[in-house]
């Protein structure tokens, strides 16, 4: 057996094995729809998942901001002996002990009393009615809230562009699989021509060999389209928040790309956006809340009390108070006034970021607009060089077959025909990749994919 021969059948039975390989992988991998892959992602997503946790710890934020505004109940339980005269008198006196024989002994009792023992039990309660700053601070913890709620949002519009264009990409590598398997057929054909004329006695044993280098560069060039499948097959799974991989259920996505006033229109619903609006309300409530602290608070408390001398818990005597009370800081070294500046500084920075979002947003969905009609142009190119190819490669090959051309004539077509079927698959995933940027810009890209 010569040499060559022995060459292609090693190059044989390793397709045979590799295409069973992948054939078993393939099988065994779970088939999706784009939109089911999408609701999954949205759902399963780490980095959603992440961020909604955050959202749920700004929501507890709201509430320890409101828990201000409730009242506040303690009780206490303290242990005291002593023979500090004011001390040892109050005692007795709570304890309901006190007799006319402890003023017998006056002053002596008075002035040096026997050391006394004093469990005292307590329930208080204190009620604010009147707290501005508390207010100030509830409405800052909403609004924060909120904020966090449209950045949530947006990194779910993030999300969802990241699993388009990896579904994208295993269906664009897919494409690359099936122009590499039509290279190969080519190649193979060009082979069985060149071994045809050479037994014939009308070509040359030397284009048999560059046949079969063209064959033997048309299988590794599907080698590496199958691995790059299966490598976006993988990372599909991993956007979903899966360590296996996932295949495709090929479908055509209907681009419907509107005019640009249109995406201009519909950014002003962009999650980040509000999220920034949201931020520059927030910044008046810290203004609101340096304010606040120019204003008094009022409440109401009260406590129930027994003490004892023997036992914790005891109830030799029991009291009761209540009362309401007024807090006014009239002075606090000039920390009011420095909030107060540094809020509205604050304030005047959010704006400024504001601002300088809206322009940007624009200049993004101006440039995503260009880059749908530069994909666009390049799509169309792309067929009809394809179309060119294809044209020139059959027309060399029936002059190779006739002595009107070379092999290498042959080759090089062939070669320009190969390029030109992986740049039409090229392009046409990069004119959905730039929609779906532009629907991404625009804040439109989970109702462009049916999913509000």
């Amino acid at each position: 057996m010569s040499i060559s021969r022995i060459s292609k059948t090693v190059l044989l039975f390793g397709l045979i094995a590799y295409a069973g390989l992948f054939g078993r992988a393939s099988a065994e991998e779970r088939t999706i729809p784009l939109k089911e892959a999408l609701l999954i992602a949205l759902s399963d997503n780490p980095e959603i998942r992440a961020q909604s946790m955050a959202l749920a710890a700004t929501q507890e934020d709201v509430g320890i901001a409101g828990s201000y505004l409730l009242p506040k109940v303690a009780f206490e339980e303290r242990f005291m002996r002593t023979t500090t005269p004011a001390y040892a008198f109050s005692f007795k006196m709570n304890q309901e002990r006190f007799s006319a024989a402890d003023l017998l002994g006056a002053p002596d009792t008075f002035n040096h009393p026997p050391a006394i023992s004093d469990f005292q039990t307590s329930l208080t309660f204190e009620q604010p009615l009147y707290a501005p700053k508390a207010y100030a601070g509830v409405a800052l913890a909403k609004k924060e809230h909120e904020a966090r709620t449209h950045e949530l949002d947006r990194k779910k519009e993030e999300v969802a562009l990241k699993v388009f264009r990896a579904y994208r990409g295993v269906m664009t590598s897919r494409a690359y699989v099936q122009a590499a398997q039509k290279g190969i057929e080519d190649a193979e054909a060009h082979l069985r021509v060149a071994e045809v004329r050479y037994k014939e006695g009308i070509g040359i044993y030397s284009d048999v060999l560059r046949a079969r280098v063209a064959l033997s560069t048309a299988t590794e060039r599907k080698v590496s389209a199958n691995k790059n499948m299966e490598s976006a097959r993988r990372a599909l799974g991993l956007m979903l928040g899966l360590t296996e991989s996932l295949d495709i259920i090929p479908e055509e996505q209907e681009i419907a790309v509107r005019d640009i006033e249109h995406y201009y229109a519909t950014s002003g619903s962009r999650k980040d956006l509000k999220a920034m609006q949201s931020r520059v309300t927030n910044a008046g409530n810290m203004l609101k809340m340096a304010h606040a602290g120019y204003l008094p608070v009022l409440g109401i408390g009260g406590a129930y009390q027994i003490n004892d001398h023997k036992k914790p818990f005891g109830s030799d005597g029991e009291s009761w108070q209540m009362m309401a009370f007024l807090k006014w800081e009239l002075f606090d070294g000039t920390k009011r006034e420095h909030e107060s500046r540094k809020a509205k500084y604050k304030i005047n920075e959010a704006e400024e970021y504001l601002n300088g979002m809206k322009k940007e947003i624009a200049y993004q969905i101006y440039d995503a607009y260009l880059s749908v009609g530069e994909a666009r142009e390049g799509q169309a190119l792309a067929r009809a060089s394809l179309e060119a190819a294809e044209e020139g490669t059959r027309i060399v090959s029936l002059r190779f077959e006739n002595s009107l051309s070379s092999m290498i004539e042959l080759l090089d077509m062939q070669t320009g025909l190969d390029a030109a079927r992986a740049g039409l698959v090229e392009k046409e995933s990069a004119y959905l990749s730039a929609a779906a940027n532009l629907w991404f810009q625009s804040g439109s890209i989970l109702k462009e994919l049916g999913l509000e």
